[in-house]
């Protein structure tokens, strides 16, 4: 440990050895601080009250709550300027308590979009041509009739993107090369903005009641809680596929498989989930027209390595005093740099 050196601390390792590749340049003024998680508790927070800077996983089952960056956590962190997200995502990040406090909360939005994006297109198409239902058919000796797997082509079909910035501008962006109609549902983007993303901002309603496939790109927050449980299933046309890589608690699952169960809902792609991973016996993960998979739509080596950049780039600017980039609560500018202005290390 340098003297007088910003201090960024981590548990365990970081997502990607880019993030190490991109601090080098600032090795001479940042100390690296590797903090095991599995000693005791105490220490790991001993060690983390002497760091500037927190790395921060942005999987919330995968971090201990205890380490979460609550208001609760940044009371017994009086030297921490930035807690800045190992993700695209900041589930793990209380930022309005950051914010009361000067504290720079950042996520790496952006960074995962294309991954993100190619995998939402993969599923619809898998669900479409009954992919999952074909694979389980022919290893059970049972595909002789192929009839009984007819599937559909997503060519000229009508696609809802509830959320409309990074992810679902690029997922926009694969289904216009199908010659697909978009929809998006987003409060906070406007009209005009949506279409130059390649979409028609409708309401939700609308979007459920028109789209043969709906697919979520929103942030898990106060107001989409719950957004999706069974009356906005049931009003979802017959037959449509719901898919999600935003985050578990948006959808209710429960609901979700009511739908799937009555026929209503036709096939649903499933990478996020409520608890995760979902414990084995989850009744999605039975049912022949769900494909789920464990959170790993943006954990591509591509995508660590833009995010862990990126992350990096918000150290680098804290340990010079500047307000760095992605601030997930830009009213907070202010306060930032009045912290910065007053710390010392």
């Amino acid at each position: 440990m340098g003297a007088g050196k910003f201090r960024v601390g981590y548990l365990d390792r970081v997502p990607h050895p880019a993030f190490l590749d991109a601090m080098a340049p600032a090795r001479d003024a940042v100390d690296l601080v590797c903090i095991p998680s599995g000693g005791d508790p105490e220490e790991v927070t001993r060690m983390l009250a002497t760091c500037h800077g927190y790395y921060i996983s942005a999987a919330r089952d995968e971090l201990p709550r205890r380490w979460h960056a609550t208001a609760a956590f940044l009371d017994t962190m009086p030297n921490l300027l930035i807690v800045s997200s190992q993700g695209a995502g900041h589930d793990t990040i209380d930022a309005a308590a950051c914010a009361a406090r000067g504290v720079a909360a950042c996520c790496q939005s952006g960074g995962n979009a294309e991954g993100v994006a190619e995998q939402t297109l993969g599923v619809i198409l898998s669900l479409l041509k009954r992919v999952p239902e074909g694979d389980a058919a022919i290893r059970r000796g049972e595909a002789r009739d192929r009839s009984r797997l007819l599937g559909r082509e997503l060519a000229g079909r009508t696609v809802g993107l509830v959320g409309i910035g990074n992810i679902g501008t690029r997922t926009a962006h694969y289904l216009k090369a199908f010659g697909c109609r978009v929809l998006a549902h987003d409060p906070y983007v406007d009209r005009e903005t949506c279409a130059v993303r390649g979409a028609e901002k409708v309401d939700l309603a609308r979007l459920l009641a028109e789209s043969d496939i709906v697919s979520l790109h929103c942030p898990l927050t106060v107001e989409t809680a719950g957004m999706f449980g069974a009356e906005a299933f049931a009003a979802m046309r017959p037959g449509a596929l719901f898919v999600t890589t935003a985050r578990g608690g948006i959808h209710d699952e429960a609901a979700l498989h009511d739908a799937l169960v009555r026929g209503h809902i036709a096939g649903a792609g499933l990478d996020v989930w409520a608890v995760e991973p979902p414990p084995p016996g989850h009744p999605l993960l039975s049912h022949p027209a769900v494909i789920a998979t464990p959170h790993i739509a943006g954990v591509t080596d591509e995508s660590r390595r833009r995010v862990t950049a990126m992350a990096a780039e918000t150290f680098i600017a804290v340990s010079r005093r500047e307000v760095p980039p992605r601030l997930i609560e830009p009213a907070s500018a202010d306060a930032v740099r009045a912290r910065l202005a007053a710390a010392v290390w």
